[in-house]
């Protein structure tokens, strides 16, 4: 289907010509005026079929300009990659049971949601990060990996999403544990890490065509990131390669208590981050407080992973099968009604 809102026109000086429509009606007018309508025949009825005539005219001029519009076509392979957050702090209580077990739960049910030819891949994130299946069809392989999140401490966020752009851009030279690597290597040797993301000037290295165009993550997590390469530079990395993070905020900003180690600590949901990993990527942020609130993200979320093709091509065509349309039933609706052509 067209996207209406970017149509533009090869020859747009034909649209001048679209001032014969005003002229005629003009015309149309001065002829008909001082004829008298029938008593059961309303005003309407009479003016219609050269209002018919007249549009149709409209549209064959409008296709006479040669309009072209960017076409949408669903694409037939897309992937996502669910990120999930696996960390100490989800084991609190705000999201009941707590915001791990809702999280999990929701996935599944996103997952059964998903078109068959959607590929979903999980990356499990918590000190470290890992690939906890690769993007597969197989919809039991990914619960029975669903079933198997581990709780641990530490929470490198950036080192989940470097891992999932890996697995997303197999060809573009994405080396996750190198990035991971350095990073926790400490200040010394960030600017060499810097080096696999886009610089301060803009310039940013070829890509192939289409990548990350069928291509998302979704970043489960309730924002509190420690360890490993910096989130939002994770975030860049995935703008540059045209991939979208739409981030889903797990918690309430009030939080709740944790033990860990022999203390108590409250964990809150930190959201700003995540908005700006969104933002940074032309993803969505949702926020979820509840079970709830979880599902009702994850039904939004398959609205946006409705992945489209687009392409730009000229459909003059059904302009003036449209135009032609309309002054045939305009023509044949006076010939009945009026034994003559309008």
């Amino acid at each position: 289907m067209p996207d209406l809102s970017s149509i533009d026109f090869l020859w747009p000086r034909m649209l001048w010509a679209q001032a014969l429509v005003p002229l005629l009606a003009w015309l149309y007018v001065r002829r008909s005026r001082g004829a008298q309508a029938t008593a059961t025949v309303s005003t309407w009825r009479v003016h219609a079929p050269m209002a018919l005539v007249l549009l149709g005219l409209a549209v064959l001029l409008l296709a006479a300009a040669r309009p072209q519009a960017v076409m949408l076509s669903p694409v037939r392979e897309a992937t996502v990659l669910l990120a999930i957050d696996t960390s100490g702090s989800m084991r609190a209580t705000d999201v009941a049971p707590n915001r791990l077990e809702a999280a999990r739960a929701a996935a599944e049910r996103f997952i059964e949601a998903q078109p068959p030819r959607l590929r979903v891949g999980l990356v499990t994130i918590a000190g470290t990060a890992a690939l906890a299946q690769a993007p597969t069809e197989e919809r039991e392989t990914l619960r029975r990996a669903l079933e198997q999140l581990p709780l641990q401490y530490g929470s490198a966020l950036g080192s989940g999403v470097a891992i999932a752009l890996e697995a997303l851009l197999p060809g573009v030279g994405i080396d996750a544990q190198k990035i991971i690597n350095e990073a926790d290597d400490g200040p010394a040797r960030k600017k060499t890490a810097g080096q696999a993301l886009p610089s301060a000037s803009g310039a940013q290295p070829p890509q192939p065509e289409g990548d990350g165009r069928a291509k998302a993550v979704v970043l489960i997590t309730d924002g509190q990131g420690n360890l490993g390469p910096d989130l939002l530079e994770m975030a860049r990395l995935a703008a540059q390669h045209r991939v979208r993070i739409h981030t889903v905020g797990v918690g309430t900003p009030e939080g709740a208590l944790v033990q860990a180690q022999g203390r108590s600590m409250r964990v809150r949901l930190e959201e700003d981050t995540l908005r700006q990993v969104a933002r940074l990527t032309g993803g969505e942020y949702f926020p979820a407080n509840s079970a709830a609130a979880l599902d009702e993200v994850y039904g939004q979320l398959g609205q946006r992973l409705r992945f489209e093709r687009r392409a730009l091509t000229e459909v003059s065509a059904v302009f003036a099968a449209l135009g032609m349309a309309l002054a045939a039933i305009g023509c044949l609706w006076s010939l009945r009604r009026y034994g003559r052509i309008v």
